[in-house]
């Protein structure tokens, strides 16, 4: 079979059709081109090159072997910047989950720096609660998760990545909503207020629970929810008020009125990049660092 390096002499002297410019390109002297140029012709059975007269000229097969050996020169030369580029974390397929409430303030600045910077890395996006993410990362489903606190030590590394306030959501036609109110904290005692699921959104039910405790207040839990999107909804079926990361206005609810809080400004939702602490692969480490450094220095 022939090798790289007889294409690449039959290439040089096809497209120079001179022996001794044919060497120059490749750095060589012209016997060990001829001797290449020879070898691929017997491994081939056919003349590529008419040697009658003064100068060289392809033949038929010549000719026909021209455009394949430059593909195949191609896609060799691809195949080792693929190499090279996975070696160094330029290339590959990254899975990185992400919490539902985390889409809107994160996803748009990590999407588009990875494709500006890492364009050859795939990188695919997994929407999972912090928990669906934590057992993935385990079982090797994602790479990367950006997702809420606690992270269980040992066999995860993590870090924070952003802090938000709770805002207070409230329907349009409520008091609260009213441009000169100013709410406190201490105004949702006996609220009628739209929880986060202890189950599904652990996270945000034990802080708004912790919150509650602390302001010495008891709100009224109507319904038990996982999602920012369906508690903003029903705040705009007046089923009652809700606290959501400050990212939701990014959602602009009609008939929601988003307002600050007084009182909860030491709480801020937390957001951490977390990852197995025996993750080697260049692309995951490579898109780890992107996050960190696109998200922290925002």
């Amino acid at each position: 079979m022939f090798t790289l390096s007889q294409l690449e002499s039959f290439v040089a002297v096809a497209e120079t059709l001179h022996y001794g410019r044919a060497a120059d390109r490749l750095s060589i002297t012209q016997p060990p081109l001829s001797r290449r140029i020879q070898s691929l012709e017997r491994e081939l059975g056919v003349d590529l090159f008419d040697r009658a007269g003064r100068g060289v000229t392809l033949t038929p097969a010549g000719r026909a072997l021209l455009g394949d050996a430059r593909r195949i020169l191609g896609l060799s030369d691809q195949a080792a910047l693929s190499v090279r580029r996975a070696l160094v974390g330029e290339s590959g397929s990254v899975t990185l989950g992400f919490t539902g409430s985390s889409a809107h303030s994160v996803l748009d600045s990590v999407v588009g720096a990875a494709r500006n910077r890492l364009p050859g890395i795939d990188l695919v996006l997994r929407e999972r609660v912090s928990g669906s993410q934590l057992e993935e990362l385990r079982s090797g489903g994602l790479d990367l998760g950006l997702l809420r606190p606690p992270v269980p030590a040992g066999a995860f590394e993590a870090v924070l990545v952003q802090r938000e306030p709770l805002i207070l959501a409230v329907p349009e036609a409520h008091p609260l909503a009213s441009p000169s109110a100013t709410p406190n904290i201490g105004d949702l005692d006996d609220e009628a207020l739209v929880m986060y699921s202890p189950a599904e959104a652990r996270y945000f039910y034990e802080l708004l629970v912790s919150i509650f405790r602390d302001a010495g207040i008891a709100p009224r839990y109507v319904q038990h929810i996982s999602q920012v999107h369906t508690i903003l909804a029903l705040v705009k079926a007046g089923l009652g008020l809700a606290l959501v990361p400050a990212a939701a206005a990014a959602m602009a609810v009609r008939g929601v009125v988003l307002k600050e809080v007084d009182g909860i400004e030491a709480r801020p939702v937390e957001l951490f990049l977390t990852w197995r602490s025996s993750e080697t692969e260049p692309p995951v480490l490579a898109i780890r660092n992107l996050v960190v450094e696109e998200l922290r220095g925002s």
